[in-house]
């Protein structure tokens, strides 16, 4: 997974709503799609994105596709993040 695919999947706020709906545990690619007034094929474009950077996971039961979130990307990212924001704040207390 490289950074540059994590953020730019999350820049768009179509994909911040489908993991914030997905911290509550998983959900059925319908019950997210129920939450956007967009068509099913570009909700599924942008869990295909998340899928594609890492940020959630699916698993098939019957004919259902379940997504779930990888929290261990989430922490990755705000890691590395907090990280280049670190030397700031030593700067402001000069």
């Amino acid at each position: 997974m490289a950074m540059s695919e994590t953020l730019k999947a999350i820049s768009d706020p179509v994909r911040r709503q489908i993991l914030n709906l997905l911290k509550t545990g998983p959900q059925s690619a319908g019950d997210i799609a129920a939450h956007f007034d967009l068509k099913a094929a570009t909700v599924s474009y942008h869990l295909k994105l998340l899928k594609e950077a890492g940020l959630i996971s699916e698993r098939r039961e019957k004919n259902f596709i379940y997504y779930d979130l990888n929290a261990s990307v989430f922490e990755e990212v705000l890691s590395w993040l907090y990280s280049l924001g670190a030397g700031e704040n030593n700067d402001d207390k000069k």
